[in-house]
């Protein structure tokens, strides 16, 4: 990675650092804030303040063609929630620059990890927005999760550190 406000770059190579290769930039939101990954199946992670307490940005990449389909992903993803009552999970894909983004969000009450990778109780009140990137070199899985109302004040700049999504050569 490079500065808290610079582009970072996933990909073949990089380890989620700047280095060379095919590969994705993308641009933290202010006031996120870079850490260190916890874990070393995670390419970057990101803390997201807010009004209800912090969230999280975790960034994936399992190699060219690794880390499962689409479809699979999402499903793991929402599997992951008790949705609340009368919620529906949200999905949209759009383009961003040559990568296709599948993005999927719900609120309700996210489970204990059966990975050991996420909480070890249940999170109430939480938010999950995910999306699956497809393009050259990928794909790449960005999943942010936190209280509802933090996720929901981010949401905005989330889709936009999508939509505005860049190749790295």
């Amino acid at each position: 990675m490079v500065s808290s406000r610079g582009q970072r770059v996933a990909g073949p190579g990089s380890s989620g650092s700047s280095g060379s290769g095919s590969g994705i930039a993308f641009t933290l939101p202010e006031p996120w804030r870079e850490e260190p990954p916890s874990s070393s199946m995670r390419m970057a992670q990101a803390i997201i303040p807010g009004p209800a307490g912090d969230g999280q940005l975790t960034i994936f990449f399992f190699g060219v063609g690794g880390g499962g389909g689409i479809e699979a992903n999402l499903q793991r993803w929402a599997g992951q929630v008790q949705i609340n009552d009368g919620e529906e999970p949200f999905r949209d894909t759009f383009d961003a620059g040559p990568f296709k983004v599948h993005y999927m969000e719900l609120g309700g009450t996210i489970l204990p990890s059966r990975m050991g990778t996420g909480p070890t109780t249940a999170q109430p009140n939480q938010r999950l927005m995910g999306a699956v990137v497809e393009g050259p070199g990928g794909p790449w899985f960005f999943k942010a999760t936190g209280p509802e109302a933090t996720m929901d004040s981010q949401r905005a700049a989330f889709k936009k550190m999508l939509r505005e999504l860049k190749s790295k050569a």
